[in-house]
């Protein structure tokens, strides 16, 4: 129960903030000072904090939805996560500066990372237990 509510509120987090990214990434701008300075750059914006935020989202959702995929679904938002919130860390150590949405960014990956995995363990560990039965 515990990961599926997790994903609910991982879902619930991830798909609209991407929607929002996509409709208005121009907001992005002043909340993340990150701007887009070509058509090109908008499209970018558009798909990497749009849709793949969106796609994370629902990803996250259809595993609290559909118990059986769970696993595997944390399982990815430990990669996924991880990813985002190390390389997010590091880009902020080689720049010397955290900004507070970096900060939050950084915060809530790796605690997300963190997360996703002891809850993947947790149903892995079962999983096994059961099949071994």
């Amino acid at each position: 129960m515990a990961a599926r509510i997790f994903l609910a509120v991982f879902g619930l987090f991830s798909l609209p903030y991407g929607i929002y990214c996509f409709v208005d990434p121009g907001f992005l701008a002043d909340f993340a000072g990150v701007a887009a300075t070509s058509t090109t750059g908008t499209v970018e914006l558009k798909a990497m904090y749009g849709g793949l935020q969106a796609g994370f989202g629902a990803l996250a959702l259809f595993g609290a939805l559909r118990p059986a995929y769970a696993p595997t679904i944390l399982l990815t938002t430990v990669f996924q996560c991880a990813g985002l919130g190390s390389f997010r860390l590091m880009g902020a150590l080689s720049a010397g500066e955290f900004s507070s949405y970096t900060t939050q960014g950084v915060a809530f990956e790796l605690a997300s990372t963190a997360i996703a995995f002891l809850l993947w363990r947790s149903l892995s560990g079962a999983s096994a237990a059961r099949s071994a039965v």
